[in-house]
């Protein structure tokens, strides 16, 4: 199953920091501001999901230079962007998943101007980022330096495009949610044999259902909650 395609929609919660605060309502994404504070979950896959970032061993996501080079450009997100803050993440063969949380911008800017100089006038107060402009700023910078990496050090080419258009996006809105996704996210490499993104999955049964719950050392349930998770964003991303 493919996550490619358009941005999707999902039910909206502006939140600030803690999900749990703030009592949660739904809207229709379209007209919404993405800018909006909040917690967001966003996986974006290779173009032809060309497996660029490296392998997965014994259970354990080992990135290449490539992958090491876009797990740098994920933490420069929050020097760019004074609004971003970072939560769990996971680079694999041929996609990431990440959760990106927006926090409310005057005190993001208040937090930049005492601690530095100056900064990018596209972070002064009053000027709003929005998630897709998030996404787009990483998924320039990582094509940019992948490019450099092709002239300069021989990297393994790819087909016009390195990312997929678009991304698929999940607005969290409680803690529960929050606490499956990241068990999601964990759980990736230890799940990559029987991930529809490896191009060579196989799907578990019953007994390696059982296997893979006690290896990630959680239960029946919580394991069904990650499975769920991924049918339900998979399901949406061929919608």
């Amino acid at each position: 199953m493919k996550c490619a395609g358009p941005i999707l929609t999902t039910l909206i919660c502006p939140v600030t920091y803690d999900p749990e605060k703030h009592h949660c309502r739904s809207i229709r994404a379209r007209g919404y501001d993405y800018s909006s504070p909040g917690y967001y979950f966003i996986n974006a896959s290779t173009q032809h999901r060309e497996c660029f970032y490296g392998e997965v061993v014994r259970d354990e996501m080992r990135l290449n230079d490539a992958g090491e080079m876009v797990e740098r450009w994920w933490q420069k997100l929050a020097e760019k962007f004074v609004q971003v803050e970072l939560d769990e993440h996971v680079t694999m063969p041929n996609h990431f998943h990440r959760i990106i949380v927006i926090v409310d911008h005057t005190r993001a800017a208040a937090m930049s101007m005492r601690s530095c100089d100056e900064f990018n006038a596209a972070n002064l107060p009053g000027k709003l980022v929005t998630l897709g402009e998030i996404v787009q700023w990483f998924k320039t910078m990582t094509t940019n330096e992948f490019i450099r990496g092709v002239k300069e050090s021989g990297r393994q080419q790819f087909d016009r495009k390195l990312w997929q258009r678009g991304y698929f996006e999940h607005v969290i809105r409680k803690q529960k949610s929050l606490n499956n996704i990241r068990r999601y996210i964990r759980a990736n490499p230890l799940m990559w044999p029987h991930d529809r993104d490896n191009p060579q999955s196989i799907d578990p049964d019953k007994t390696e259902r059982l296997n893979l719950a006690n290896q990630l050392g959680v239960t029946k349930q919580e394991f069904e909650s990650i499975v769920s998770f991924d049918d339900e964003y998979r399901s949406r991303s061929q919608a």
